[in-house]
């Protein structure tokens, strides 16, 4: 299928479509004429991505993890890469989650002064 009709199928920009495939998480091939072709399969590869993008990862490690999806939602198999991946992004985001709180705790702080 061409580009355009990837985009229609899955809701994504083909902007979007052509940065997923420079990112390397999206794969076509050129026909003759130079259009990108994308197989069949890459409708459930662009909602993966966009499953795990909403789940706040990365490109980066979106491509570490496709490998192991399977289905729309995605389903990841817990193979080796995957599990190191969960771990590391669940530790960062526990920073961030702290980070935030001291900062609404100080911002917080500012309203209890004598306004």
């Amino acid at each position: 299928m061409l580009i355009g009709e990837l985009s229609r199928r899955t809701g994504v920009s083909q902007r979007l479509l052509r940065y997923y495939e420079e990112q390397g998480l999206l794969v076509s091939r050129r026909d003759s004429n130079g259009y990108r072709t994308f197989d069949d399969d890459a409708v459930t590869t662009v909602r993966q991505i966009r499953a795990l993008l909403a789940a706040g990862l990365s490109t980066q490690v979106i491509g570490k993890m496709l490998p192991c999806a399977t289905g729309e939602l995605p389903e990841l198999d817990m193979c080796p890469t995957v599990v190191a991946e969960i771990r590391r992004e669940l530790a960062e985001m526990d920073d961030r989650i702290d980070t935030l709180r001291l900062r609404r705790g100080t911002l917080a702080g500012y309203l209890t002064v004598d306004a």
